[in-house]
């Protein structure tokens, strides 16, 4: 399951605290960048987000929670649309013929 995952970085959090937890987390094994589908930083820094895909959220908590003392998260779970398909379904959705069909509108 994909996930969108938004971190802004606490007041008082620099760049060099950032920098010290990701190569510790990553010399220890524990980002699993097989996971991390995406990762966009903000400009102006301080925030961002990342898209990661894991099976069981458990193992999700697991990876944010060494971050959580220097930034916040608000974790959401997505799914993908292409832009076709999804006007397809919402054509469907307005002519009447799929009103107990599950849509993301």
């Amino acid at each position: 399951m994909l996930f969108y995952c938004a971190f802004t970085w606490f007041p008082g959090t620099t760049r060099k605290d950032v920098a010290e937890r990701v190569v510790r987390q990553h010399e220890s094994g524990k980002n699993k960048p097989e996971n991390i589908k995406g990762w966009y930083n903000l400009v102006g820094g301080g925030s961002g987000f990342l898209i990661v895909d894991y099976d069981d959220p458990r193992e999700l908590t697991a990876f944010l929670q060494p971050y959580m003392d220097v930034m916040s998260f608000d974790v959401r779970a997505i799914t993908e649309n292409t832009y076709e398909g999804t006007v397809e379904d919402m054509k469907k959705f307005l002519s009447g013929s799929s009103d107990n069909d599950p849509i993301a509108l």
